[in-house]
């Protein structure tokens, strides 16, 4: 008898909300616990919290401040433990860190039911999270970022992830937050290199997005670099609605095909950033990396020479350092085979996302190495001494 295939289809919706505050442990503001309650409203719902380390230190009340929250809504909310953790690109290198997340959510008797409550940058958000979408198969998650960059980009997206093999994000998962809390009081006590480089996103969704928004960011370039909180919030919330746009219409959220439009500059900022010993911010490399490829697309004929000098006017405005960490011609050749690691990475045929102009995205799918070399060197030419 033969049997014939069985085939089935289905869809699940996926729901999560981006919530802007001040604030959000001040036992006055009731965001927090209002959004436990629009879960489970009959019982306490058991919380786990996981703190970046940088955020510790530079908001030294924090954890008492949870905690005195929590006892104040002990009818709804049930306060189990505050792991701290290293911040910064270290806590993804290798999985120490999340093996330290499993165990605390293993001790805690945190269920898929309950929730982990990440409070920290991007790097710090992306390994917690990782290790809440593994545990008993994925347990609730509440992102709270703390960065320009984590507010913005990597925390309003549906990814977790942890380096590996000498890779970036080799390891990792798709899977949507519960909420994320982006509260501005976070942003007040980021180092100045913390506040530019997450600008970088909101350049990078501009370019290939929306030309108003980046004739916004040139407008404002000297604001942002000055830290004026409120151009600051405009640029947060607009590429952080971009992002979930993209991620809700793109017709590819869990990133099944080859085109990431969402990753312009971003291969040769993922291998910039191995090759510095992740010394280099992601934001930082991000940066570099778009300018890297929008040389390339103006060597190729694809941008006009004016519109490259003011892409990269801006960012020079804004306080980016566009120089890139290679010199020698193994250290251009090492870069440039970011660009198989990335194809890789993806799976299938190569992708890369260039501009044909500020505002319109164009998908490559081969890249002259000698060109891609000659914007390398195009680049250092312009910017390495200065």
């Amino acid at each position: 008898m033969e049997l014939k295939p069985i085939k089935q289809s289905f869809s699940v919706p996926y729901e999560y909300r981006l919530y802007f505050t001040k604030g959000l442990f001040q036992l006055g503001n009731k965001l927090f616990v209002d959004i436990i309650k629009g879960y489970k409203d009959f019982e306490p719902v058991r919380l786990f919290f996981v703190v970046d380390d940088g955020v510790d230190r530079y908001h030294p009340d924090l954890i008492n401040e949870i905690r005195s929250y929590c006892a104040h809504h002990d009818r709804h909310l049930k306060h189990t433990q505050i792991l701290t953790v290293h911040g910064g690109e270290r806590s993804k290198n290798g999985d120490s860190q999340v093996e330290q997340v499993l165990k605390g959510i293993n001790e805690n008797a945190i269920c898929r039911h309950s929730f982990v409550v990440i409070i920290g940058g991007g790097a710090v958000i992306d390994m917690a999270g990782y290790a809440a979408a593994i545990a008993h198969r994925g347990v609730k998650l509440i992102r709270i970022p703390t960065t320009v960059l984590s507010q913005n980009d990597s925390a309003v997206g549906v990814k977790n992830s942890i380096n590996a093999f000498e890779k970036k994000n080799f390891l990792g998962t798709f899977a949507p937050p519960y909420a994320i809390i982006n509260d501005s009081d976070f942003l007040e006590t980021l180092e100045q290199r913390d506040w530019v480089s997450g600008i970088a996103e909101a350049i990078k969704v501009s370019l290939i997005k929306d030309k108003k928004f980046f004739e916004y960011i040139s407008e404002h370039a000297q604001e942002l670099q000055k830290r004026q909180i409120e151009p600051m919030q405009y640029v947060i919330y607009k590429c952080a609605e971009m992002h979930m746009q993209h991620i809700a219409e793109g017709g590819d959220p869990f990133e099944m095909g080859s085109s990431r439009p969402l990753d312009f500059g971003h291969w040769a900022a993922h291998k910039m950033e191995h090759m510095s010993g992740y010394q280099l911010r992601h934001g930082e490399a991000v940066a570099k990396g778009i300018a890297l490829d929008v040389t390339y697309a103006q060597l190729i004929g694809l941008i006009s020479e004016r519109e490259l000098r003011f892409i990269l006017d801006v960012m020079l405005a804004i306080g980016f350092d566009l120089s890139l960490p290679v010199s020698s011609a193994s250290e251009i050749l090492g870069l440039l085979n970011g660009i198989e690691e990335f194809r890789e990475h993806l799976g299938g045929q190569l992708t890369i996302t260039l501009i044909s102009e500020i505002g319109k995205k164009q998908d490559v799918h081969t890249i002259d190495m000698e060109v891609m070399s000659q914007a390398v060197q195009q680049l250092n030419h312009q910017f390495s001494l200065k």
